[in-house]
């Protein structure tokens, strides 16, 4: 267990009881989002990220421990008997060119998984997350008054992979540092208004799989196709069948999705292959209906080998990759106090329940443990109000999460996040 020593860093005055920021407060939050839009680090490579997050845990009076479940860090305050709450801020960045032409863009560069150097941008908003997150965190340390219980700040490494989480919980993170009574995350948003907030009860993001299919045939000459067994032709013929699962054998009250966003085979006009490669995501919400997906997926790809013709040894092979990302389930109780509380503090006017997304978020992996810690996590809305309202009027497109012009409107975005986030933490463990 890695302890940080923090040194050099200088605090200042904090966020007001109101949802009004002091001046020197939201210089020195914008500062370090700043700083964190400027220097992104990819997934697995959180490493300066983490130690700037530590440090700025530690200033405001955190017991931080670092090198959880790789870079992730875990930040801890006892204040006194009462529940346990968590609260999550994801870590890292997209391989994405910003073109956002803001004078702070990234210009960042990293290398991938595969040794290649790319570009990263924040494109999915986790430096507003972190930003929101230190923000409540001093907010928070200078109200110990006003709550009691012990808070768990989590910096979260690798979640555009699917694997912080569990990278996290697999080194211990509820027997090391105790399971909470409550888990909460907020999540940018590219479509609501920066000053507001939008929750959903139940299901708010969906099961997500990666699904490889191998297609093998019997390669030739494309003159004579009579001699091979075309894995192309039985690769578009499994493709077709696919879309029969969803509005086949799903009931239409139930959302699922299976999209093939790759197939690669053949090198010539006059070559018939012997291998096509499928690469698919699959999207659910109900673990049965999860199920029923992948066993039919794997039932269609096999069985339309067998009508092609095809040895059993030359059926198509799948493979189903380990970056599964679970269901989030925000708890129906729970997010009726969130909204509560948020509203009480923003004005119910600025809380919009919204529908559940077939997005993925490994956030919800926090409460699939034996303990079934409820949780909730909430959209922060980031567009600038005024180009919202215009861009509605004249029904354009906002710049979505995982674009390369996604650019919030920082400030009155970090003032919502740390706003909300201190409103829910102050409400759950309030004082009677």
């Amino acid at each position: 267990m890695k302890k940080l020593i923090l040194a050099g860093i200088t605090g200042c005055s904090l966020l007001l009881g109101s949802t009004a920021f002091a001046s020197s407060e939201i210089n020195y939050l914008e500062n370090l989002y700043l700083h964190l839009h400027q220097n992104p680090e990819l997934s697995l490579q959180e490493f300066e990220t983490a130690k700037r997050m530590a440090a700025e845990l530690t200033l405001a009076g955190y017991d931080v421990t670092t090198n959880i479940g790789g870079t992730g860090l875990v930040a801890v305050m006892k204040n006194g008997d009462g529940p346990t709450l968590m609260l999550r801020a994801d870590m890292d960045a997209l391989p994405l060119e910003e073109k956002t032409g803001i004078s702070y863009a990234s210009k960042a560069k990293g290398v991938n998984q595969r040794g290649q150097e790319v570009s990263v941008m924040h494109a999915c908003g986790h430096d507003i997350h972190m930003t929101s997150l230190i923000g409540t965190a001093r907010n928070l340390a200078k109200r110990k008054d006003e709550w009691s219980g012990t808070l768990i700040l989590i910096g979260q490494p690798a979640e555009e992979l699917g694997k912080g989480a569990k990278a996290m919980l697999n080194d211990g993170l509820y027997k090391r540092f105790g399971t909470p009574d409550f888990n909460i995350a907020l999540h940018v948003s590219a479509t609501l208004p920066a000053g507001t907030v939008g929750y959903s009860s139940g299901f708010a993001l969906a099961n997500v799989d990666s699904v490889d299919i191998k297609v093998r045939g019997i390669g030739g000459h494309g003159a004579y196709p009579h001699t091979t067994k075309d894995p192309i032709v039985l690769a578009a013929y499994i493709v077709t069948a696919l879309q029969t699962l969803v509005s086949r054998e799903i009931s239409p009250l139930d959302p699922a999705v299976v999209t093939v966003g790759s197939i690669h085979g053949g090198s010539k006009h006059n070559i018939i292959s012997d291998s096509v490669h499928l690469q698919l995501t699959v999207r659910s919400y109900s673990d049965e209906t999860r199920t029923k997906l992948l066993d039919g997926i794997k039932r269609i790809a096999e069985n339309q080998g067998r009508v092609f013709g095809l040895p059993e040894d030359l059926l198509p092979i799948f493979e189903l990759k380990d970056e599964y990302t679970p269901a989030t389930y925000n708890n129906p109780e729970l997010s009726a106090k969130v909204a509560a509380a948020i509203s009480k503090k923003l004005g119910a006017e600025n809380v919009k329940i919204v529908e559940p997304v077939m997005g993925g978020e490994d956030f919800g992996r926090f409460g699939r443990t034996d303990a079934k810690v409820p949780g909730v996590i909430y959209w922060l809305g980031t567009v600038e109000p005024q180009k919202h309202a215009k861009m509605i009027a004249e029904g354009t497109g906002f710049p979505s999460l995982h674009s390369p012009f996604f650019a919030p409107d920082r400030i009155k975005t970090i003032e919502t996040g740390v706003a909300s986030m201190s409103a829910i933490a102050l409400d759950l463990l309030g004082k009677e």
